[in-house]
């Protein structure tokens, strides 16, 4: 184990963030550098548990008390070795993850638990710097040809393990350049690009290729995928958005997070001059209490909105665990992100009842009501209407699973009762030779959780085409077999 004392001697420390006046003058990520010597420390709190429940709390299967304690030791690149026996992509969850192992931590019962996700991004940006990460091309080739639908961490995770594998792996990505979610859902303040753009430079250099902008489904069909794969794997996401379907929807100045988000990373990274939807100088608010919420409302801040609101239809989350989330479970608790530091307002057991507009059809206010939760139903307060000025409004209430128009409609494939498309415990679909990860099959969920279907669902895909078992699976589906 780490320092047997660790626990005792050391209290929980996390990187500072920028202040907000210099952080909301660029896009770039929020935290100052934190000291070798202090994630050292801070790896040295791991008791080496008898049963380590953060491996519970992390759908990868991370190796968590053997790389603390290597990082201990000062043994980075053993540890960056031991990351990566689990996790394609440290630097992705390192970042981005929610950390539901910190959650399921021994050490949380009566502590704050080990800072796991500060020494996980601080293992693999050592390993960048040092050049300890580099291509793992496969020795021998196979000859079978997989097509995988998606570039998100699921799609780029399944990719990785069967180029490796030795397989002739091809990405498709209909947006105009590979990443999915992680290029242009993805904030830069949260993760810049440069992470993703040297992970698909090893990629490429490993065998994997990319073809971005090319819609499938449309540009090409999923009959031609079957016919000129060996196998397919879908890894589209849950990209169906849930709307709000209420009077004065057509308002100008009412969108979608998806359709605010991705012009706003562009403008981050130099491919357009300006977004077509801007915060600047609008009141904006923000419907959905969620990350993809405080995302937008981040990506307000920069713009120069003239103030921020964020809605929540639930009430305002308790500070601490509650009888209803014991330990090891993800508590739901009030958290601030650095979005939340940067400025705002948030509101809670509120509820939009209509948008209003001018005469030439633009946003101008939305009319809001108090609720309250009646036997799981949200009752208005009466009395409590008010009208919020808005000239932005953002919709971030969450997706409802995969689209259906297009490929999925065009292969039919087998849907579960929750509209996500079916799988075995090998991940096929009711297509002999097409496999499903992440969210298309398992509906929205975390980045931990994607890399896993991905890491998953390439060992079903390798077993289907060679008969072997090599590659490691971290998850069963938790989905309905297929009957």
């Amino acid at each position: 184990m780490a320092d047997p004392k660790g626990f005792l001697t050391t209290e929980r420390e996390t990187p500072k963030t920028r202040p907000v006046d210099l952080r909301l003058m660029d896009w770039r990520e929020v935290y100052e550098d934190f000291a070798t010597s202090k994630v050292s420390k801070q790896a040295s709190r791991c008791m080496d548990c008898g049963i380590p429940f953060c491996h519970q709390g992390c759908p990868l299967g991370n190796l968590i008390p053997e790389w603390n304690t290597l990082v201990w030791r000062e043994d980075w690149q053993n540890a960056i070795e031991r990351l990566h026996a689990t996790n394609n992509f440290p630097e992705f969850t390192g970042t981005l993850c929610p950390a539901p192992c910190e959650t399921a931590c021994v050490l949380g019962i009566n502590d704050d638990p080990v800072t796991i996700k500060r020494v996980e991004i601080s293992i693999v940006d050592r390993a960048w710097e040092e050049g300890w990460v580099k291509p793992l091309p496969p020795e021998t080739k196979t000859g079978r040809k997989v097509a995988v639908v998606g570039s998100g961490p699921s799609g780029l995770a399944a990719a990785q393990q069967l180029t490796r594998a030795g397989h002739d792996v091809v990405v498709f990505e209909r947006a105009d350049a590979i990443g999915g979610l992680l290029r242009y859902g993805i904030p830069e303040f949260k993760m810049e690009k440069h992470r993703l753009d040297r992970r698909l430079d090893q990629m490429r250099a490993e065998g994997t290729e990319f073809r971005a902008g090319v819609n499938v489904g449309v540009d090409i069909t999923g009959a031609q995928l079957r016919s000129e794969y060996d196998a397919v794997v879908l890894a589209g996401g849950a990209t169906a958005w849930r709307d709000l379907p209420i009077e004065g929807r057509e308002a100008e100045g009412v969108y979608q997070a998806m359709e605010y988000l991705p012009p706003a990373n562009k403008v981050a990274s130099g491919e357009l001059e300006r977004s077509p939807i801007t915060a600047e100088g609008k009141h904006v608010v923000v419907i959905g209490g969620g990350d993809t919420g405080a995302d937008c409302v981040g990506t307000a801040h920069r713009q120069g909105a003239a103030s921020v609101t964020q809605l929540e239809i639930m009430p305002k989350p308790p500070e601490s665990r509650s009888d209803a989330h014991p330990w090891p479970t993800y508590p739901m608790i009030y958290r601030v992100s650095s979005a939340h530091e940067e400025g705002g307002e948030r509101l809670y057991s509120v509820n939009t009842q209509e948008f209003l507009a001018d005469d030439e059809g633009k946003l101008r206010a939305l009319k809001l009501v108090e609720v309250r939760n009646e036997g799981g139903k949200f009752v208005p307060v009466e009395g409590t209407e008010q009208e919020l000025p808005a000239q932005l409004v953002l919709l971030a209430m969450g997706f409802v699973g995969p689209e259906k128009d297009g490929l999925l409609t065009e292969l039919d494939v087998e849907l579960d009762q929750r509209g996500n498309v079916a799988r075995d415990s090998e991940y096929r679909t009711s297509l002999d030779n097409v496999f499903v990860a992440g969210d298309m099959g398992r509906g929205q969920s975390l980045i931990v959780w994607a890399i896993a279907e991905g890491r998953s669902a390439a060992a079903g895909v390798d077993a289907y085409l060679t008969g072997r078992d090599v590659l490691p699976s971290p998850i069963l589906p938790t989905e309905r077999p297929i009957a």
